[in-house]
């Protein structure tokens, strides 16, 4: 009875890839691979289930973890306390184009970032924002974002320099 264990491993890694495909969270799919190597392991002659349990539980942990690490070093640039920074998180240091001027007494302006248009404010010691300047997103407040005027001496090509730091810290 104790050989037909591989069998139900099997099913069961099958049947945990197979509802990865229909969840966003991206974890079953490394106990399907635990549940097919501790499948394995039963075609291989380890016919003891508490053994294939083990094998499972160490695959299917160590993949998930693994992933996790391997995820949050490519999906973040810059990491703060070992998280992922996403949405709002992610907007300091990156730049953008101021779309309307700085008006009123608070010199409230708008500033696109990532194709998102931001109220935008200028940073302490800058002067009033003006159209089509470009900018930096140094803080956020709230749901405002404060920027300082980048260096024209930077580059004209600023989009270009970024894409190559990019790919130079992917490879």
């Amino acid at each position: 009875m104790e050989n037909v264990y591989w069998i139900l491993w099997v099913i069961l890694g099958a049947v945990l890839i197979v509802a990865e495909v229909f969840t966003a969270g991206f974890v079953l799919l490394w106990f399907g691979i635990g549940a097919l190597a501790a499948a394995l392991a039963g075609i291989v002659g380890i016919n003891n289930l508490g053994i294939q349990f083990i094998i499972f539980a160490l695959v299917s942990i160590g993949l998930t973890a693994a992933s996790r690490t391997i995820f949050v070093n490519y999906f973040s640039r810059e990491k703060s306390g070992g998280s992922l920074r996403t949405g709002m998180d992610s907007l300091p240091g990156r730049i953008g184009t101021v779309v309307s001027s700085s008006r009123g007494a608070m010199q409230e302006g708008a500033v696109k970032v990532f194709g998102s248009t931001w109220t935008a404010f200028p940073a302490e010691g800058e002067s009033a924002l003006e159209a089509g300047e470009r900018v930096q997103v140094e803080s956020i407040q709230g749901s405002s974002i404060y920027v300082r005027r980048i260096d024209e001496g930077a580059g004209a090509d600023w989009r270009a320099k970024e894409l190559a730091e990019d790919a130079t810290s992917e490879g």
